[in-house]
């Protein structure tokens, strides 16, 4: 395997880190080094900083037209290169390439499309204060903003957060995770081919303890869009806070996915499989906690473990895969732990909790058979505390009420999924659940004109739409007396 050599993205040229040090990019599928990681720390974040500020000027004032077009560019060349950025995807995270290649990347693609013409259409408000006054509002560009993404969706969720930060004008500091770098270094070589002035964007690699705590203390840097764990996004804020930054935190999840009696069974079923173990789990908005109404329990079950145990483990590269690697050894060891941890309570393994062998070329990466665990109290750490694996729990209830009190026993709030056939069901549970994304009858189906985000430990703020466009620009007020 050739190995890469992964530079900042700075000014539109890639830079070596300033103190000259690397660190290891290991494919999980494999466990062999792959790549050179920039290990940055405040000096290249300064140095980007910089190069951002000296890109302001030139892009917050180029017309919205002409940033359209040049994002649309963008758009089309990931579009171009699908095949090498969902190869690289699937290096980096262990997914598979199918997978990649049908969700990561053309979501990445919608993105830009999406941003860069939704702001062809903006609209802000303007009020006549009888006929003395005219008042408007006046959106305009932050300055230089943070986007720090997570590893399990690399290039979807790095460009969620960089189009409309860019769409608006803004110039964008980068920060992708270290374990999966590969697709965002890319990306910005197809920055340059689209067209994008230099110190728009700015791309910097390394450690979230090194390189993303230098981003957040940063004095110049506006505005700060986080997507990772809680523990993390707890940090981030108490850092930005003080420093009035504006700030957004989409963070962990441990979704309930309540399914009725009534539900079209068939659709619901192919559904379920598919919520609870794209990615290896490893997507926040996962459905990880079955509840289902006892009296469709069994059937259920039955049903449900059959078609998990029958889902192919194998190489990401490979067709027909259905289950790759998970992200790491130290996740790995993470996933295998809560399995125990489960079994120890209490729980029934009615399919799975070991360690994947797969051969060839993936013998010593790190896969794991998808897992479904029973009979758990619902206060116990596999109920309450987010796996990010092939792992989910099935329970029961009787009532809708109690469908609710479960479904809400976490301290998360991010997505949930009801399936029943009763609308007024349907109504009530969607109210009476506290989760930013609420799907009834479906999973992950997404518009991109609506807002997305958590409640509770869950995360603040919201992404998508309007709202993410909102988010990063600044709203004056302006009144005129005539």
């Amino acid at each position: 395997m050739t190995l890469h050599t992964i530079d900042n993205f700075i000014g539109g040229r890639l830079t070596p880190p300033a103190n000259g040090s690397y660190f290891d990019g290991t494919d999980p599928a494999t466990g062999a080094v792959y790549s050179r990681v920039a290990d940055s720390a405040d000096q290249d974040v300064a140095q980007a900083v910089v190069a951002a500020q000296n890109g302001f000027a030139a892009w917050s004032s180029t017309p919205a037209r002409e940033r359209a077009n040049i994002l649309l560019r963008l758009a089309d060349l990931i579009g171009r290169n699908a095949k090498e950025l969902a190869e690289a995807e699937s290096i980096d995270s262990g997914k598979p390439v199918a997978l990649a290649a049908s969700v990561d990347i053309p979501r990445a693609q919608a993105n830009f499309e999406f941003f860069a013409t939704a702001i062809l259409h903006e609209s802000q408000g303007a009020w006549a204060t009888d006929s003395r006054a005219l008042n408007f509002e006046l959106r305009q560009p932050l300055g230089v903003v943070a986007c720090i993404s997570p590893w399990n969706l690399p290039l979807y969720l790095v460009t969620w957060k960089l189009a409309p930060a860019l769409a608006a004008g803004n110039s964008v500091i980068a920060k992708p995770s270290e374990v999966t770098p590969m697709t965002a270094h890319l990306l910005g070589e197809l920055c340059n081919e689209a067209g994008l002035p230099a110190g728009a964007l700015n791309i910097v690699h390394g450690l979230g303890a090194k390189a993303g705590a230098a981003i957040v203390e940063h004095p110049d840097i506006q505005a700060i869009s986080f997507t990772g764990g809680t523990a993390t996004g707890a940090a981030i804020a108490r850092t930005a806070a003080p420093m009035f930054k504006k700030l957004t935190l989409e963070l962990g999840g441990k979704n309930p996915n309540v399914i009725f009696a009534d539900c079209d069974y068939d659709r619901m079923l192919d559904t379920t499989v598919r919520s609870s173990f794209s990615n290896q789990g490893q997507i926040c908005l996962c459905g990880s906690r079955i509840l289902v109404e006892e009296s469709l329990y069994s059937r259920f079950i039955a049903d449900f473990t059959e078609r998990t145990a029958a889902l192919v483990v194998g190489d990401p590269l490979e067709e027909g895969t259905d289950v790759g690697a998970v992200v790491s050894e130290q996740h790995f060891d993470k996933i295998m732990g809560h399995i125990e941890g489960a079994r120890a309570d209490g729980g029934r393994i009615v399919t799975g909790g070991r360690r994947a062998i797969v051969g060839g070329r993936c013998e010593d990466g790190w896969f794991i058979e998808p897992t479904v665990i029973t009979d758990l109290d619902a206060s116990c750490a596999a109920n309450q505390e987010e796996i990010f694996g092939p792992v989910v729990t099935v329970g029961t209830f009787q009532t809708d009420e109690e469908a609710l009190t479960l479904a809400n026993g976490t301290e998360y709030g991010l997505a949930s999924s009801i399936w029943t056939s009763d609308i007024s069901r349907a109504h009530h549970m969607a109210a009476g659940i506290d989760a930013g994304v609420v799907w009834v009858n479906t999973w992950m189906l997404r518009d991109l004109r609506t807002p997305f985000g958590g409640v509770k430990s869950s995360g603040i703020g919201r992404e998508g739409g309007f709202a993410a466009l909102e988010f990063f620009t600044s709203q004056k007020s302006v009144t005129i007396e005539l």
